[in-house]
């Protein structure tokens, strides 16, 4: 059984308000699960203390137990120094598509050749 310590929504319609649970990795977003070990608030300023909540010795338990944390749970695991995330890097994300680098190849050769470049 595969655990996974993850965000489960509550709250009203465009009032967002997770849950921090462990749960089985194969029950629904909002559905069972084992525990609750925090909340987060995303409708509360950056700042304020009180827009993530963890139980930091429950989510020590669950972690060596073998439970994995999500991208999201774990950037807030990594700001309370209970787990650490290694930064990510992507150099491919920022390139252009094939169709945008042959639209600039195809306004480069215009522009050499002198023609004046249709907007």
């Amino acid at each position: 059984m595969s655990l996974k310590i993850r965000l489960a929504r509550a709250g009203a319609k465009k009032r967002p308000y997770y849950r921090i649970v462990v749960a089985d990795a194969r029950s629904p977003r909002d559905g069972r699960f084992i525990e609750k070990v925090g909340s987060y608030d995303p409708m509360k300023p950056k700042e304020d203390p009180s827009r993530v909540t963890l139980e930091g010795e429950k989510i020590q338990g669950w972690l060596a137990k073998g439970a994995q944390p999500t991208d999201r749970v774990l950037r807030f695991l990594d700001a309370a120094g209970l787990a650490k995330r290694d930064t990510r890097n992507n150099p491919e994300k920022g390139k252009p598509g094939q169709k945008a680098t042959e639209r600039a190849a195809e306004k480069a050769k215009k522009a050499e050749a002198g023609e004046p470049a249709a907007a």
